[in-house]
């Protein structure tokens, strides 16, 4: 793998039961969202319907777990949802799930449909490697406000996906820096899907080869490879 990913032991011990794919993808075509991405959103929301069975996302066992983990380390899962919960949410709501680009529409769609966090970085903008930690409080994350760039600090003990930059990721997977997003020009990426106990690492690797699938096919000739589930 050409990226290094490490989780380190503050958030092992947080979190047990954390198990991650990861997909790395070289050769991507992405654009605009197409006719076909639209659907799978909509078939993923479908989906979702049936999985939950008429209960809300935070319902969910793997979305239950999601919550203590949150709490864990401080945050109130009612007010900053993992990203999963949060999609799901729109999902079944009367908005609908928004439709970005792409391939953010392939992994939102997988995200939806198996009710797993998945996010996706573009390689090309990472700096170094990327780390699971828990925050000193003194990072840097870079975001947008009112149209304006700002430079935000995560919460001492909050749960990060950081490179050598800064925090690419506050809060898990909750809110995702505009720095390393996958663009319209993006064609390199990593995406990342995660799980809690009690899901299945089987269920992991399902949801991580219908993604490859779908980069498959709508990127033709794309060098695409799934790495194995990594548990603490």
């Amino acid at each position: 793998m050409t990226l290094t990913l490490t989780v380190s032991d503050d958030v092992r011990s947080l979190a047990p039961g954390f198990t991650h794919v990861v997909i790395e993808a070289h050769g991507l075509v992405n654009g605009p969202t197409t006719e076909d991405s639209s659907a799978l959103l909509d078939d993923a929301a479908r989906r979702l319907a049936v999985r939950l069975d008429g209960r809300a996302p935070h319902e969910d066992p793997h979305m239950a777990a999601w919550r203590e983990a949150y709490t864990a380390f401080g945050s109130k899962p009612s007010r900053t949802r993992n990203s999963a919960e949060a999609l799901a949410k729109r999902a079944l709501s009367e908005a609908g799930l928004p439709r970005i680009n792409l391939l953010v529409d392939l992994y939102n769609a997988i995200s939806v449909a198996h009710l797993i966090p998945v996010g996706g970085e573009d390689l090309d903008r990472i700096q170094g490697g990327m780390s699971l930690v828990r925050a000193t409080g003194q990072e840097d994350f870079v975001t947008v406000a009112g149209g304006e760039e700002v430079v935000e600090h995560p919460d001492a003990g909050e749960v990060v996906w950081r490179d050598e930059v800064g925090v690419t990721c506050r809060r898990w997977n909750w809110r995702q820096g505009p720095r390393t997003r996958l663009a319209e020009d993006s064609t390199s990426a990593l995406f990342l899907l995660e799980s809690l106990a009690p899901m299945p690492v089987a269920d992991v690797e399902t949801a991580g080869a219908e993604l490859a699938e779908l980069l498959e096919k709508f990127s033709p000739g794309a060098r695409i490879t799934v790495h194995e589930p990594r548990t603490p």
